[in-house]
């Protein structure tokens, strides 16, 4: 009985030793932030998606490479040629759509503008962007996208809508290059923006679970909150995150 009773002692002594030593920095590094989503095993699968920055706003990475734009060429609403070099020391917002498109495009049109009108006092404005690619360069030829331009009131002298290349480079661009969906064939297009930063590469925020978002939603506006399907809008989101980018 006595081996048994110092046993069972020594057992509690080791445990009441234990929290001594360790609960304090457990306690210390909640208090701190240093344990958080991250430690935990949800994320292993988008650390290798997505590399962590200084910021809430990641690199997406394809292969252990982080996805950098790939290079283009096209033709503007003045007429002038576009590539993405001309974006490079500028954060911008990438688009695609048609002008002759009747449901998505006109809500996406006055979200960036409402995103354009948002920054315009902001310091460091020069450096922000949009490229708007036509999926039906057929139709959409740089005095078309003018006219669009006009209208919906696009100011900011970044925002090129561009143009003039086969449907088949367009497509590759778009669902390789930013892998946004697009299908020129049917004239089928995603509503998400894609975000890239100065550099040229595509970044992101995680969501409040701690997975990559990848895109930000285009079709919903401030104004309305949300949609009939319950989702919320991100162009309050995308907003904070074109700040965050012009500031590195």
């Amino acid at each position: 009985m006595k081996k048994t009773n110092y046993s069972y002692i020594g057992i509690a002594f080791i445990i009441l030793l234990f929290g001594i030593i360790f609960i304090p920095k457990i306690v210390d590094r909640i208090k701190n932030k240093d344990i958080v989503r991250d430690d935990s095993r949800s994320l292993d699968v988008s650390k290798e998606i997505f590399t962590k920055t200084d910021s809430k706003l990641d690199y997406l990475l394809i292969n252990g490479t982080r996805k950098k734009v790939p290079a283009f060429s096209f033709v503007n609403q003045d007429g002038a040629t576009i590539t993405n070099k001309d974006y490079l020391g500028k954060v911008y917002v990438v688009e695609f759509f048609f002008t002759t498109c009747p449901t998505i495009c006109p809500r996406m049109s006055a979200n960036l503008v409402a995103i354009q009108d948002k920054l315009k006092d902001l310091n460091g404005f020069n450096n922000f962007g949009v490229a708007s690619f036509s999926i039906m360069p057929e139709t959409d030829t740089p005095e078309v996208l003018k006219a669009y331009a006009d209208n919906y009131g696009v100011a900011n002298p970044n925002w090129h809508l561009l143009t003039g290349k086969p449907k088949s480079e367009v497509y590759d661009l778009s669902n390789i290059g930013f892998n946004i969906f697009v299908d020129t064939e049917n004239f089928e297009h995603s509503g998400d923006f894609a975000l890239v930063d100065k550099d040229g590469y595509l970044r992101s925020r995680k969501d409040a679970f701690g997975n990559p978002k990848i895109f930000y939603k285009g079709i919903i506006s401030e104004i309305e909150k949300i949609d009939e399907d319950g989702n919320e809008q991100e162009i309050t989101m995308l907003v904070e995150d074109i700040k965050a980018l012009l500031k590195e």
